[in-house]
């Protein structure tokens, strides 16, 4: 099941939230982190383009791993567990208020080696939104994650509901390359675990970004198939990569 990176609108249902039991397992990161300390953002490497990428970094037989709507404190606390596992490394497209939620599952995912992107403050459809207004939620919703991570890179922004509008250019222009997606296996819906590890097998393609969950719901099913097809997709051949930045 594959789709395009310029979605449209409303094709990606909106997320509703579930309760969820507080998770209190604050990692510190080397060097410490100062709790609290609104931290003014760095200099963002500025090396990105508006244009909106799919691909991996390498090519061949490889797949980038993003993961929409975190961090959750059940769901993410369970999927960092099992890329540790499997010694793998994914991208975090991080919606703000659930930064601002659970700040200590930012730093565990900076601790575990993974990369940052931002997914909007409230996941808003940015589509009708002015530069300026773009720009202002997405400054936002980088001073939420450097409040959780100070002085973290964040080198990707994705559009929520892939309805961009102008939000290309604005995140180009801030340091984040537009990161879309070659296969999204509606893990939204949900679907069953087998059925989410079939579409996986069945849809992914060489340099493929492959849109999946970890927050913004009951998102169990998918980290269990992502535990079960790492191994199913490196037996077959295939490596586990970074999307690529095109600036």
């Amino acid at each position: 099941m594959t789709t395009s990176p310029n979605t449209a609108p409303g094709s990606v249902p909106p997320r509703t939230r579930l309760p969820r039991r507080p998770r209190l397992a604050p990692l510190l990161l080397a060097g410490g982190v100062c709790l609290g300390a609104l931290v003014t953002a760095p200099a963002q490497a500025a090396r990105a383009d508006a244009g909106i990428v799919d691909s991996t970094r390498h090519g061949g037989k490889t797949v980038a791993l993003t993961f929409d709507d975190g961090p959750d404190p059940d769901d993410t606390a369970r999927l960092l567990q099992v890329l540790r596992k499997h010694h793998v490394k994914a991208v975090f497209c991080l919606w703000g208020d659930h930064v601002r939620e659970h700040p200590e599952l930012v730093r565990e995912i900076v601790a575990g080696g993974h990369t940052l992107c931002n997914h909007s403050m409230h996941h808003d459809d940015l589509a009708g939104r002015s530069p300026e207004e773009i720009r202002a939620d997405l400054e936002r919703t980088n001073a939420e994650i450097r409040r959780a991570a100070p002085g973290v890179r964040i080198p990707y922004f994705r559009a929520p509901y892939g309805s961009w509008g102008k939000s290309p250019e604005v995140a180009a222009g801030l340091g984040m390359q537009p990161l879309g997606w070659r296969l999204a296996i509606g893990d939204w819906e949900p679907p069953g675990t087998d059925e989410l590890v079939r579409r996986i097998q069945e849809g992914v393609t060489p340099g493929a970004v492959v849109l999946l969950h970890d927050g913004g719901g009951d998102r169990s099913r998918t980290v269990a198939a992502v535990d079960r097809i790492i191994p199913l997709l490196r037996a077959d051949g295939w490596r586990f990569d970074k999307p690529a930045r095109r600036g």
